[in-house]
């Protein structure tokens, strides 16, 4: 809650357009008659709009900014979008103003200064007027355009200036006697209203009219300052500084109608009601006390005080009034006919010093208690001429809030007492009955008024937010649910009941003003306020809080668990350049040696099993073709079912975490982790991007949609506020943005029928949402009596205009219609995961596994399906079944990956194309990968695992899992043969040695490798000796000699049986033939280790047979190929995206033709072809090479290290030194190609002149 700080009435006199203070302000406009939102426009300014001017045909609005640079915008309001802005002046801008004769002309003025703007295209420049001798630079205050580049301007003196062009070219001196603060142009001519007092009426070419002096009224006085005037006809409407609306017909200049009125200067805190009539009294540090009409809403009497109020009450009888002022007296008023404030004065003590904060007649009349910032209470005696007969006095600090029990007087000792007593009031923000008002954990003290209606059982309070809480009476345990409601701009200071409860009553500090609440009981929650004379009695927009109710159902694990994601990355790909440039800046002391080559064979992604369904919804689809669309990893995968193949979308660098299809065409748009998390619209037939928006999301983009119509798209994003963007994604334009809810949304959906309405579900959370201009007004669902609030995972609109489906955790749909509950309906048994809507009926999916079919009303359900296999693990979700459950079942029989946890364990078959995967999902899976790419075999694991290895003769498969336990199974039938449990931490490595497979090395994070005789079952061997646990081990071809890799970074060597540890140089060990190469260090993959490894790790190697490729997989999601050896350091490599997060193992099948690998997180298997020099295609769409740049190609090169490091920045600004003469090289030479570049030597210099 902001307070408005400008505002504009539109040409049309309905739209009103206003701007408010705050960090991001915004502008709405809206229409005065049904006062809704109209258009919203954000994210240009910051502290503040300053002022507003609609242009004369009402299609533009320019404001002006609070900000340092006093911001100017031009907008077209209606679509919410910016035209122009510029730095306004270095000074504040007081008005602004188009010209009606020249529609590109704007003029401001300010803090010396006056300004007159051209707008042309998206360009806004300004000139300054200038002052000459004609006067005095001045501040101008206010100004109005007339025809022939004439400008009247108000100035700070009194004077009018007149400007022609830019140039003052004359004054009108003493126009007003003090700063002219508003002039109004209209058909009769002008307006001007002063400092003064005085309105002023002029002719068109400003020749006076007529003055009224509003001082010298009967409702005037000493000190009245006009600040805003307006003139229609033959009546003027004038707003002082003092919070007055006067109305002045001219005929009957001295007697101005006093149309409302209200506190001003300083803070308003004394509020209290009349105890039997509808009346209301205030009082202020304006040093009034005024007396309010409840059911007139309008001010019966004022009168003035010596001194500031600061706490009101009247008596029982309502005869009497106390006041408490600031200066730690305190008078008590007689109150007569309830017209008019008596001023005659019954008493007036001073007892303290300090500011008197509260007081309270008792019941009965007979005393009144006065709390004061001294801090002890002082009770005064009513009949006896308020004599004081007692004094409170165990407070350690000032008095807030007081209230009396209906016995009046009983003494109190025992706690049990104090619990038992009925109280005539309560307005104390402390006490068991009103612990719910406060947060659960944090000890605040922002609540500073509260009042128990005890007819509804219910509490209102005001707080330093500026929000009327209400709360059920009594609240006991902390955090208890309300309603909320916005108004006030900053601190409510007061909130009471009226005498008949009826009304709210609340006061704002720094606002000044008095609000006027109309409370609606309600039978099931515990009512609704709403602001005083609105038909139609409707909420006055309420929220709801999100505090747990007692009866709260129980939590599904499956949504707990993904709330729970985390999707912050410690390094986004976005950042992988600025490292690289930090190491090359922390390096550059280094001499460069030549790097390795990169390899000349490449890879292509041809395969990838898994489907991520255990964080995404509504992300698989089909297309007009009949393929099948949907996500894994960082790859959008393109499925044709007929012939078992896919086609991938590889322009992701990061997770893709949403995924929707256009309406009309086969284009798909999928969002993406990133600390600037973009969003790709892409042909599923050419796999081409068509459009990339970023620029608006952080994190992630978790939902997305595309409109009916094909030509908009909605995304939401991963950020704290979860915002709402509206994209125009063919240009890459955002129509419109809005905060989403503050905890996870799970689908956005575009309404078929109106392109600008959306709903979104999640957390505790449906929202019905209308597009305005730059931004979104938003309902929440009303659940009446027919249902709960509760998390909705999925939503749909149906065929009829109006109605809106979603599907609850709890397993009921909701029906909606427009924004309220019609009923629910019991669907299935836990959450309903995923609906989508037929031509006639609905389809939904739940966690039980069923998918049904209903028709168009969810009044029967025509068909259910069981879908039931081991395979498929319970938790899958986010299915869009579109013609009832053929996808399902695709999903399950034919992508089938590993589900939750991470996928580490990875083995190629010795001889068939076979490989083994294990995870921390605790299965074991085999697939084949021939053309068939299938799943053959699973079975589930007591624990995860992280490695496993098949025997050299391919008949066991040795799994370790995550307990220090492992196990050998039968390859073909998966079944056991043999277990050991020696170790307590992960077994992360396992290898058979060569030939027969006689011993088996088992690695663990104990820092150990166990040695075990296969033959015999018995552990033989520990190879002690590594400081850390250790992470690769590989046997030579002889099976004799172990290579073991540590997390210190160590290489080791061991020999077999016994684990002797063997120290062998370098040189040495690349004379070692070994049996598989999966270690990551050593001198001849020292190479591999990227230049900022301080930050990734190599997790994963794998060398082919012939050892000329090593291929690699990092922390960053990279699949990288070496050249082998890679020795020296940072060598050049080629490199594939397609895992989101690290890739966590790599391996070569047998035959050295396929890579297989998988991602750690994502947990899908990705099957990469090894395509050898010659049969490449030109060039690979997601090969990527390593940095080639002149320097680390061809060595170092003098020239060419001075070349890169000249500083352009400066040299744009220099002059150019020398003429150019002859031919730009790059006109001569054709530049050589990459493909090229790799066959040739390199030369450094090319070209000499």
């Amino acid at each position: 809650a902001f307070f408005f700080f400008s505002l504009a009435l539109h040409p049309d006199k309905t739209l009103v357009a206003t701007g408010q203070v705050g960090k991001e302000p915004y502008i709405c406009i809206w229409d005065s008659y049904n006062v809704q939102t109209v258009s919203i426009l954000k994210d240009v300014h910051t502290h503040g709009v300053a002022c507003l001017a609609f242009d004369s045909d009402g299609q533009r609005l320019a404001s002006v900014g609070l900000d340092a640079k006093n911001t100017v915008c031009i907008w077209d309001w209606r679509r919410g979008k910016l035209l122009a802005s510029a730095t306004g002046h270095s000074d504040r801008i007081f008005d602004i103003s188009w010209d009606p004769y020249q529609p590109n002309r704007v003029v401001s003025c300010g803090v010396k200064h006056i300004k007159f703007w051209t707008l042309c295209g998206n360009a806004l420049t300004a000139k300054r007027g200038i002052f000459g001798k004609t006067g005095d630079l001045q501040t101008i205050l206010c100004l109005a355009c007339a025809k022939d580049d004439i400008t009247y301007s108000g100035a700070l003196n009194g004077d009018i200036y007149v400007w022609k062009g830019l140039n003052l070219v004359r004054t009108i001196q003493g126009a007003h006697s003090a700063g002219i603060f508003s002039m109004y142009a209209c058909e009769e001519g002008f307006a001007t209203g002063g400092r003064d007092g005085c309105i002023r009426l002029w002719d068109t070419d400003f020749k006076p009219i007529t003055k009224i002096d509003l001082r010298e009224t009967e409702q005037g006085y000493k000190g009245l300052s006009i600040r805003s005037v307006c003139w229609k006809a033959d009546r003027l409407l004038a707003g002082t500084q003092d919070s007055e609306i006067f109305e002045v017909i001219v005929r009957e200049r001295d007697k101005p109608m006093l149309i409302l009125q209200g506190h001003c200067e300083g803070e308003l805190w004394a509020l209290a009601l009349h105890p039997k009539k509808p009346l209301a009294v205030t009082g202020s540090d304006d040093r009034s006390v005024r007396l309010w009409s409840l059911a007139d809403h309008a001010l019966i009497a004022r009168c003035n005080m010596e001194e500031a109020v600061r706490s009101v009450d009247f008596s029982p009888d309502g005869s009497q009034l106390a006041l408490g002022m600031k200066d730690g007296s305190f008078i008590v008023l007689r109150v007569r006919h309830e017209i008019e404030l008596d001023m005659t004065e019954v008493v007036h003590i001073k007892d303290r010093k300090e500011v008197i904060h509260e007081m309270k007649f008792s019941p009965d009349g007979s005393y009144l208690a006065v709390g004061s910032n001294d801090g002890p209470v002082d009770v005064y005696a009513v009949a006896q001429r308020y004599k004081k007969i007692g004094e409170c006095n165990k407070s350690l600090s000032f008095i807030t809030h007081i209230d009396w029990s209906l016995d009046t007087g009983k003494p109190l000792t025992s706690k049990e007492e104090i619990k038992g007593i009925p109280w005539a009031s309560w307005t104390c923000v402390k006490g068991p009955e009103v612990s719910g008002i406060w947060p659960k954990y944090t000890d605040v003290t922002d609540i500073n008024s509260v009042d128990a209606n005890y007819n509804s059982s219910v509490l209102v309070s005001g707080d330093d937010f500026g929000l009327l809480k209400l709360f059920k009476f009594p609240c006991l345990k902390k955090g208890a649910k309300f309603r909320k409601y916005v108004g006030h701009s900053a601190h409510v200071t007061n909130v009471r009941w009226s005498h008949d409860f009826q009304w709210v009553l609340s006061t704002g500090g720094a606002d000044h003003s008095v609000f006027q609440w109309r409370f609606i009981p309600e039978g099931v929650s515990n009512g609704l306020l709403e602001t005083a004379p609105q038909d139609g009695g409707t909420d006055s927009y309420s929220e709801e809080s999100d505090s747990d109710l007692s009866d709260v159902p129980e939590l599904d694990s499956d949504i707990e668990q993904e709330t729970q994601i985390n999707y912050d990355r410690q390094v986004y790909k976005e950042d992988l350049p600025q490292l690289k440039q930090q190491s090359k800046e922390k390096n550059h002391a280094v001499p460069f040696l030549k790097r390795e080559k990169a390899p000349e064979d490449s890879l292509k992604l041809q395969f990838i099993h898994g489907y991520r369904g255990y964080d995404c919804r509504n992300n698989l689809f089909y297309t007009q073709t009949g393929e099948v669309v949907y996500h894994i990893a960082a790859v959008a995968v393109v499925y044709n079912r007929q012939q078992h193949s896919q086609r991938l979308y590889l322009g992701h660098d990061d997770d893709i975490l949403s995924l929707t299809i256009h309406p009309v065409k086969d284009y798909v748009a999928t969002g993406q982790v990133g600390r600037d998390a973009a969003v790709h619209v892409w042909d599923t037939q050419t796999l081409k991007c068509l459009s990339l928006l970023k620029g608006q999301h952080q994190r992630g983009v978790c939902a997305l949609d595309f409109s009916a119509d094909g030509k908009c798209l909605v995304s939401v994003g991963l950020e704290d506020c979860h915002s709402v963007v509206f994209w125009d994604w063919k240009r890459g334009e955002k129509i419109a943005t809005t905060r989403g809810h503050k905890d996870k949304i799970f689908v956005v959906k575009c309404n078929p029928h109106h392109i600008d309405k959306l709903v979104t579900v999640g957390m505790k959370h449906i929202k019905f949402w209308q597009q305005a201009g730059g931004g979104f007004t938003s309902k929440r669902g009303i659940f009446g009596s027919v249902g709960k609030l509760e998390t909705m995972m999925c939503v749909s609109y149906g065929r009829m205009e109006d109605l809106v489906f979603s599907g609850a955790a709890t397993g009921d749909i909701f029906i909606w219609k427009d924004i309220l509950l019609l009923k629910t309906v019991k669907a299935h048994d836990g959450p309903v995961f995923a609906m989508y809507a037929l031509d006639k009926g609905f389809v939904t999916g739940g966690k039980d596994g069923i998918v049904e079919l209903w028709d168009d009303m969810f009044e029967r359900c025509l068909k259910t399906y069981a879908i039931k296999r081991a395979a498929l693990s319970t938790s899958s979700k986010g299915a869009t079944p579109e013609y009832a459950v053929g996808i399902f079942l695709f999903i399950e029989m034919e992508t089938t990956g590993h589900t939750e946890g991470e996928v580490w364990g990875l083995a190629a078959h010795p001889f068939l194309p076979i490989c083994a995967t294990v995870s921390d999902d605790k299965t074991l899976r085999i697939w084949e990968l021939s053309s068939q790419h299938r799943m053959l075999a699973v079975r589930k694991l007591k624990k995860g695992g992280r490695c496993c290895a098949f025997s050299p003769d391919g008949k066991a498969l040795a799994v370790g899992l995550n307990d220090g336990s492992f196990l050998v199974v039968n390859a073909d039938t998966v079944e056991d043969m043999v277990s050991f449990h020696h170790r307590k931490e992960m077994i992360s490595d396992i290898k058979f040695s060569k030939d027969t497979g006689k011993y088996l090395a088992v690695a663990s994070h104990d820092n150990f490798v166990d040695i075990y005789n296969v033959l015999t079952s018995k552990r033989v061997g520990i190879c002690k000796g590594a400081s850390s646990y250790i992470t690769h081990i590989d046997w030579d071809s002889r099976g004799k000699l172990l290579q073991v890799n540590s997390g210190a970074k160590e290489q080791l060597f061991f020999e077999a049986p016994r684990g002797k540890r063997h120290i062998i140089r370098p040189s040495e060990v690349e004379r070692i033939e070994w049996d598989t190469w999966t270690c990551v260090l050593g001198p001849t993959c020292e190479g591999i280790w990227p230049a900022h490894s301080d930050v990734t790790d190599v997790n994963a190697a794998s060398l082919t047979k012939d050892c000329s490729l090593l291929a690699t997989g990092d922390d960053f999601g990279f699949v990288k190929l070496f050249s082998y050896p890679v020795k020296g350091q940072h060598a050049r490599f080629k490199k594939y995206v397609g895992h989101s997060a690290h890739v966590t193992n790599v391996r070569w099948l047998h035959n050295d033709s396929v890579l297989l690998t998988v991602g750690g997180a994502d947990t899908a298997l990705m099957i990469w072809t090894r395509e050898f020099v010659g049969t490449q295609e030109s060039k690979l769409v997601d090969s990527e090479e390593s940095d080639t740049d002149a320097e680390e190609d061809g060595g170092y090169d003098s020239d060419v290290a001075r070349e890169k490091a000249i500083d352009y920045t400066t040299k744009i600004y220099a002059v150019s030194i020398r003429e150019m003469e002859g031919t730009k090289p790059h006109q001569q030479l054709k530049e050589v190609s990459v493909e090229e570049r790799y066959g040739v030597a390199s030369f450094a210099c090319i070209w000499c002149t």
